[in-house]
């Protein structure tokens, strides 16, 4: 029993033996009608008149209770009370904390690349053995819903990342490709669906797979529309593009322009043609947007390319004046973005067919995503300066110096964006729309947004250190010296470590860190706060933890843990994704 403190006094508690307080609770003031406080009266009746003594049927002797006086069921459920009493009395402390904890964890859960807990070593749970990837060196997966999905062996793959079990899978044609997919690194994993061309010539068609595995059913690819609109290739958002270069060929003019046998070229291609690219439904073939990249005079080294990817081949490529490629165009398509390049193109075109960047001259500025829809444009022509956009496109913002969005954060859209200006040698803060926060001197190059959690900012230098600024005024809270230059010399990048992912659980800050001699990654959890080291983990050696080429360790080995590949964040859980197999961390 509590009794009221005086103010500013403990709270006091009357604790009571079990045996005692059930004896009282026998002998207790009685209730209602001479019912003691259990319901029951003095003769043993219930307050309704049966028998207390009688089970379910009234005619015999009831079951033994686990809360009769005495018994470990009763004590189990006065220690919970009494757990109770104390929570909401002492300022509900454990209730609340239990409660924030599960709030984070959740929210974190629904944050893309978000991870419910990294306050402890991280400890292989399970591990898959596979190919990760459509092959050819490539690993390349998605976050679709709640899995990770990937293309291994003729199979789209989805694993569960709390068991490591295979939620689904969907089985592949040949030459199957499925997308949009990227390497595990990347933070733009998450989609709303995967699109898989599949087949060979004639016989090439296109599914759509959804979260829970569920195909649409083929279908059938063309021709007539690749001669029209370009072949296709795999989009973002449930999509298959087409593009192709538009106008007559006169348009080209290439004489302003040469190139050695050597390959090295000089002048500007001064007039070319146009891309135009279509996105359809890849489920019913109906046009959803068309949008026209306009030709912008070059430099002819951009015209020098040879782009032999997905977005490229015979039927999009014309070749002038020895190297000169005047027509040749590549791409690729991400979950937030779709990037084109070529001779006289440079753009991002956002998934709802925002065409970005076109006022940048070619090869003088790109187009970044800073998530939660929004864009970037940045021109390095002259002093660094970068344009913010909405999801339709619109500008909201303008920044000075090369926007930078947190790797990982703790919130559904990020409220600051770090702008690095290296020849002014100064770091800025922004908010959203391009307000400025703060303003100070950058340490040294080579500056990546590591974090945002709380209300600090964490950061890394071209000389190797991590710092927590201040989120509201830019000032240095703390400085990790963990990653140290070598002996007598600058440093130089990232001093002998390189910060290649970072994610958050919201209260400390997972660092995936690759040493200079290659090998094993190290990990480092900081706490947000204070920078002090929660726990590290040095790595061990070259060895990839999921063995050799036949897929797994030998037999008996004890699980590796090591990092060897990438980390990604599925539903709050971390995942370590390598060309042969998946592994659970946790």
């Amino acid at each position: 029993m509590a009794r009221d403190p005086d103010e500013g006094d403990a709270f006091v508690f009357d604790l009571v033996d079990d045996d005692a307080a059930a004896g009282a609770a026998s002998a207790g003031p009685a209730g209602p009608d001479g019912a003691g406080a259990d319901g029951a009266g003095a003769d043993g009746a219930d307050a309704d008149g049966t028998d207390a003594t009688d089970g379910p049927g009234g005619t015999g002797p009831a079951e033994a209770d686990p809360a009769a006086s005495g018994s470990p069921g009763r004590r189990r459920r006065a220690t919970a009370q009494v757990a109770a009493v104390l929570a909401v009395v002492l300022g509900t402390g454990l209730a609340v904390e239990s409660m924030q904890d599960h709030a984070r964890i959740e929210r974190m859960r629904a944050i893309p690349g978000g991870v419910a807990d990294v306050s402890s070593p991280l400890e292989e749970t399970w591990a898959w053995h596979g190919a990760v990837g459509p092959g050819g060196g490539t690993t390349e997966v998605a976050v679709l819903g709640d899995v990770l999905a990937f293309e291994s062996d003729g199979e789209l793959v989805a694993l569960d990342p709390a068991t490591g079990e295979e939620a689904w899978t969907v089985e592949l044609r040949e030459d199957a490709e499925c997308g949009p997919t990227a390497a595990p690194f990347r933070s733009d994993l998450v989609t709303s669906s995967l699109v898989c061309l599949q087949g060979k010539g004639a016989e090439r068609e296109v599914i759509v797979v959804g979260p829970r595995g569920a195909a649409s059913p083929p279908r059938a690819l063309d021709a007539t529309d690749t001669r029209r609109h370009g072949p296709p290739r795999v989009g973002p958002d449930g999509t298959v593009l087409r593009a192709e270069r538009v106008g007559p060929l006169s348009a080209i003019d290439v004489t302003g322009a040469r190139c050695t046998d050597g390959g090295e070229c000089t002048g500007t291609v001064e007039s070319g043609r146009d891309l135009v690219l279509r996105a359809e439904d890849a489920a019913t073939g109906t046009e959803r947007w068309t949008v026209t990249v306009p030709f912008r005079p070059a430099d002819a080294m951009q015209c020098a390319r040879t782009f032999g990817g997905s977005w490229s081949g015979s039927e999009n490529r014309l070749v002038f004046s020895g190297a000169l490629a005047p027509d040749a165009f590549g791409g690729w398509a991400s979950p937030d973005r779709i990037d084109l390049n070529g001779c006289g193109i440079q753009a991002g075109v956002t998934p709802r067919g925002a065409v970005l960047g076109t006022e940048l001259e070619p090869g003088t500025g790109n187009v970044t995503s800073l998530g939660a829809g929004r864009y970037a444009v940045s021109s390095f022509a002259g002093a660094v300066r970068a344009s913010l956009h909405a999801p339709d496109g619109d500008v909201v913002g303008e920044v000075t110096g090369y926007p930078l969005a947190p790797l990982a954060t703790d919130a559904v859209e990020p409220t600051t964006l770090l702008a690095v200006d290296e020849p002014g040698r100064r770091l800025r803060a922004y908010g959203p729309d391009g307000t400025p926060r703060w303003d100070i001197t950058l340490q040294s190059s080579g500056q990546e947004f590591l974090a945002q959690v709380g209300d600090t900012a964490v950061v890394t230098t071209g000389a190797g250190s991590v710092r927590g600024l201040d989120l509201a005024t830019g000032a240095e809270q703390w400085d990790w010296g963990g990653s140290r230059p070598a002996a007598g010399g600058d440093g130089g990048y990232f001093g002998t470590v390189y910060v290649a992912q970072a994610f958050t659980d919201g209260e400390s800050v997972l660092l995936l860190i690759e040493g200079e001699s290659g090998g094993a990654e190290s990990l480092v959890a900081l706490d947000a706060v204070s920078g002090a080291v929660v726990w590290e983990r040095s790595g061990g050696g070259e060895t990839d933890v999921f063995g050799p080429a036949d897929g797994g360790p030998a037999d008996g080995d004890p699980p590796g843990q090591d990092i060897s590949g990438y980390l990604a964040a599925v539903d709050g859980y971390l995942l370590e994704v390598a060309p042969g197999g998946v592994r659970g961390l946790g």
